[in-house]
């Protein structure tokens, strides 16, 4: 099962962006115009305390000069391990597109007030949803998810739904942005913004 990457073109430092942010938004929108089911989907990869690796896909739901926003139950197993150990990485994987963007850096989380302004503009079962499951825990059965959505609707009734205490979102501010084009016999193009000690941000190219 091989596929030689042939038809996207290159990457060179003169196609590039001055920076991570610009070059990630002509990406996203490139992603977005090629019709890429869940352009926003990327994999989160968390570490426990011990080191332990674990990942997952979530949405991503905003973008800046500050980082990457996704939200989460802060009590799921991803939640917990970023409390223990605040380090992260992400992958977007646009192989369709012969293209991925991976992330690595450190996390906080954002403030009240822009959890409870995204858990607003969320549709009402997902605003229930948030309430009714203890994610990632272990249960006996799918009516024990069933019956979470029930107490959640009780709960509620036809009023609104607040965020949950013990949801939010977190922000990756990232060490490493790397642009991944393929190319023909796996010598594919990799740029990486990374940013110094210093806090200045320079471009390297890596190697296939």
């Amino acid at each position: 099962m091989r596929r030689d990457y042939t038809e996207r073109g290159e990457l060179v430092e003169a196609h590039l962006a001055a920076d991570w942010p610009t070059q990630f938004a002509a990406w996203f929108a490139d992603a977005v115009a090629y019709g890429l089911a869940e352009p926003n989907a990327m994999i989160v990869a968390t570490a426990s305390a011990e080191g332990r690796p674990s990942a997952r896909t979530v949405l991503l739901k905003e973008y800046d000069r500050r980082g990457f926003v996704f939200f989460t139950n802060y009590e799921s197993r991803k939640g917990s391990e970023l409390a223990a150990n605040p380090y992260v990485s992400l992958a977007f994987p646009w192989f369709a597109m012969q293209r991925q963007v991976l992330v690595t850096g450190s996390v906080e989380r954002v403030t009240r007030a822009e959890t409870e302004d995204y858990f607003a503009s969320r549709p009402r079962g997902s605003q229930l949803g948030a309430w009714a499951s203890p994610q990632s825990r272990v249960l006996p059965d799918r009516a024990a998810v069933e019956a979470g959505l029930t107490a959640a609707q009780d709960r509620f009734g036809a009023g609104p739904v607040p965020a949950p205490p013990h949801w939010g979102g977190f922000r990756v501010l990232p060490d490493t942005v790397e642009f991944w084009q393929g190319r023909s016999s796996r010598l594919h193009d990799r740029l990486r913004f990374a940013r110094t000690a210093e806090g200045v941000w320079i471009l390297e190219r890596l190697a296939p």
